[in-house]
């Protein structure tokens, strides 16, 4: 029987970051995975997988529209559908095996198999127990589905599928309108697919910043993704490699049906936490079957900890991160903290959308008093010159002392454009902060400073 300081359970973004940190941080330290390969479902049927397909296809889009304005003439490229999900797989493993790699320098041993805990202080792999004084629960999340729906991940696919069709549909369902239905329906438009999305509520994107739902849809129908929203899906049924659809109509409770090729069901996500003996150990579990922990990230279970998908909060792979170091560093008895108030929510598509902090609708519930500073991206001259110039940045102040409270973007490179946003949230910073600091032209980012300079005495270049 080996023993450790710590045992991490799931090798995705928060327990293969928790598990370097620990070891940084002079434990010794051991983590569970079963896949083949290290990086959970982010970094092997998510985050990177789709980003590879999202960047080919925007290529292939860039050289069907905008290559010839440029003066780059030539035969428009054909799409080879298995070189492109080689592309693809290729980039997984590099990113994969770039964890290995971080877990031999750092010293961690990776415990191949599925983990359990058959009792606090011991994790269970296979037909060996493993003694560790602390244990992390990382054990991630799973796709899930709706009532009368069954995933065969061949014609009625979760992201898993999506990311592994033998062949670009001609027709395509989307059931659901957040983050991952719209990549992928993305990702399927740019390479010839008719794709519909169906969502249940009135607008896509939930809980998203309202302006910037509407001008994202509609930026998305003029590419040519079909939206039916205020619509329940009732069931589904395959015959003949097809799949039908049936859903009703909220406003006036009429049914419908649809034929597609292929559907994706992307209705969220749930923790996953099968298998590991939580019901026997007393660990509490929430209604929506999310691990409860304190501020620490420890259970109610002394030495069980848990973070990432697995308890409450957004399910995003840098959430996981950062509460994976926290975690970490909680253990080694340091005081960590993480900012929830600050975490960045970014959608792929083209153009991207960025999101952090506080909402138009958020701040009208709190009945607090705030202003708003926007600029669009027609007028930012780099933007202009790459026909990238649908969108804006909006960045939400207090009106009272400036403090900058929540931005949206869409538009190029909003992932990235996000994150000054991030750091000046994080400092306290008002908007003339930002308006103040020098912004090398021509980039992007000085439609961040313009937005900032709206939130006084007006933008520049608006």
């Amino acid at each position: 029987m080996s023993s450790y300081d710590v045992i991490v359970i799931g090798a995705g973004p928060g327990g293969y970051v928790a598990a370097i940190r620990c070891a940084q941080l002079g434990m010794k330290v051991a983590c569970v995975e079963g896949r083949e390969t290290l990086g959970g479902t982010c970094l092997n049927v998510g985050c990177i997988p789709s980003k590879a397909l999202l960047h080919a296809s925007h290529m292939l889009h860039e050289a069907e529209h905008n290559f010839a304005t440029m003066g780059l003439k030539g035969k428009a490229p054909s799409v080879d559908w298995k070189q492109m999900l080689a592309y693809k797989s290729d980039t997984i493993s590099q990113n994969t095996g770039g964890i290995e790699f971080l877990f031999k320098k750092n010293k961690v041993d990776w415990l191949k198999g599925w983990g359990s805990i058959p009792e606090a202080g011991k994790v269970k792999v296979g037909d060996e127990v493993h003694e560790a004084k602390h244990i992390i629960i990382a054990s991630g999340s799973e796709a899930s589905s709706l009532p009368g729906v069954e995933v065969d991940e061949k014609t009625v696919v979760t992201s898993t599928g999506a990311l592994e069709l033998p062949k670009v549909p001609k027709k395509l369902v989307v059931i659901g309108a957040g983050v991952i239905g719209l990549e992928l329906g993305s990702v399927y438009a740019r390479l010839g697919a008719e794709v519909q999305v169906i969502e249940f509520l009135d607008a896509i994107t939930p809980g998203m910043d309202a302006e910037i739902a509407r001008q994202f849809q509609k930026m998305l129908t003029k590419q040519g993704l079909k939206f039916t929203l205020g619509a329940a899906v009732q069931g589904t049924s395959v015959k003949g490699g097809k799949a039908t659809v049936t859903y009703k109509l909220r406003k006036d409770d009429s049914e419908h049906e649809v034929v597609a090729d292929t559907v994706l069901v992307a209705t969220g996500r749930k923790p996953y936490t099968d298998g590991l003996g939580l019901e026997a150990l007393g660990v509490e579990i929430s209604e929506r079957g999310q691990i409860k922990t304190n501020d620490r990230y420890a259970t109610n279970v002394s030495g069980i900890y848990a973070i990432g998908d697995a308890i409450d909060g957004p399910m995003l792979a840098h959430k996981a991160e950062d509460e994976g170091m926290a975690c970490a560093e909680g253990i080694a008895g340091q005081h960590p903290h993480v900012n929830y108030g600050v975490i960045p929510g970014v959608i792929y598509t083209h153009p991207e959308v960025g999101n952090v902090g506080e909402t138009e609708e958020s701040l009208k519930k709190q009945g607090r008093a705030y202003k708003v500073g926007k600029f669009p991206f027609m007028g930012n001259a780099r933007a202009k010159a790459n026909f990238a110039a649908d969108g804006f940045v909006k960045i939400l102040v207090d009106a009272a002392t400036d403090r900058v409270l929540g931005a949206h973007i869409i538009g190029p490179m909003a992932g990235d454009l996000i994150h000054e946003i991030c750091v000046a949230m994080e400092f306290g910073a008002a908007a003339e902060d930002l308006a103040r600091t020098c912004h090398a032209h021509p980039t992007y980012s000085e439609a961040v400073r313009e937005a900032a300079l709206a939130c006084g005495d007006g933008a520049i270049h608006a």
